[in-house]
């Protein structure tokens, strides 16, 4: 297999404990392995920012002391602003709209609030989405941002279930702030000292699902390379390999932005079962990029 420079590492046994209750499900998701994301941060350091929020895998595993986590997308930011200031809220969203299961069966419920969402699209309904779709595909039209992911096959959690996980999810997200921001602003806010972990939209896998929101890979490393120049450890999340290690994505990364390079193992690709509708992906099996600004 063809090889770029920054020759790979094997990733080591990670030092931080696993946390693998999922608030949302969302394809992309790093909740079954982000304890070994941050067993590559830096020893110390002073606030912790996630500019692609997300699912908020690697936020709730760290579980912060200080923190500031932001999106582009605002239903999604809208559902951690209430996780924040009203976890009752957010449970009673989520309630209200697994309810409707019982009367009208869950596809009809499912099309229901999907079709409410997509002629205002907003949080509560985003999280009921996300939780009953299939796999966590939260993918949208490119000409206008409609929500096109069908059905799940599996019934999503009951409101005793995710009462509990909003409780958990509570607490660990206490010492952060929230914001609807774009990446660069965010990542323009980072001081000195502070960590910054990205995990951006990627270019041969999730182009489907990012679709309706304007992402520049270029203006990302830009702005990762002012913030290395200023102090800020950043951590970035990219393509890696797949068809089980045989496809290595080649991605344009300017020379000298990066200090360290590791491949992850993510396992088999939700999306790539959800676009071969459901088959066992035995040659599907994806790893990342893990990018370090430092050594």
């Amino acid at each position: 297999m063809e090889r770029q420079h920054l020759l790979f590492e094997e990733a080591t046994v990670p030092s931080g404990k696993p946390f693998r209750l999922q608030l949302l499900k969302w394809i992309g998701s790093k909740q079954r392995f982000a304890h070994e994301i941050i067993s590559y941060f830096p020893v110390k350091y002073s606030t912790y920012v996630e500019p692609f929020l997300g699912s908020g895998a690697v936020l709730g595993t760290l579980s912060p002391k200080k923190g500031f986590a932001s999106d582009a997308f605002k239903p999604l930011v809208e559902i951690w602003s209430q996780l924040k200031a009203s976890p009752e809220t957010l449970k009673s969203w989520y309630s209200e709209r697994w309810r409707t299961i019982k009367e009208f069966g869950k596809e009809e419920a499912y099309e229901r609030v999907k079709t409410n969402y997509n002629a205002q699209p907003n949080g509560a309904d985003l999280l009921f989405l996300c939780r009953a779709c299939y796999g966590g595909v939260v993918r949208f039209r490119q000409a206008d941002g409609y929500m096109s992911t069908p059905c799940g096959i599996h019934d999503p959690v009951t409101p005793a279930s995710f009462d509990k996980r909003v409780d958990v999810w509570h607490k660990r997200i206490h010492g952060t702030r929230f914001a609807l921001m774009d990446f660069e602003e965010a990542m323009g806010m980072a001081e000195k000292g502070s960590v910054i972990y990205c995990d951006p939209p990627y270019s041969f896998t999730q182009s489907i699902l990012y679709g309706a929101q304007k992402f520049s890979l270029e203006r990302l490393f830009e702005t990762i390379g002012r913030c290395k120049v200023r102090g800020v450890h950043v951590i970035l999340s990219i393509d890696g390999t797949k068809k089980s290690g045989d496809f290595l994505c080649k991605i344009p990364i300017p020379k000298g932005l990066f200090e360290r390079e590791i491949l992850v193992n993510c396992g088999r690709s939700m999306l790539r079962r959800f676009q071969m509708n459901g088959q066992t992906l035995d040659e599907e099996i994806v790893a990342d990029r893990l990018l370090l600004t430092y050594r």
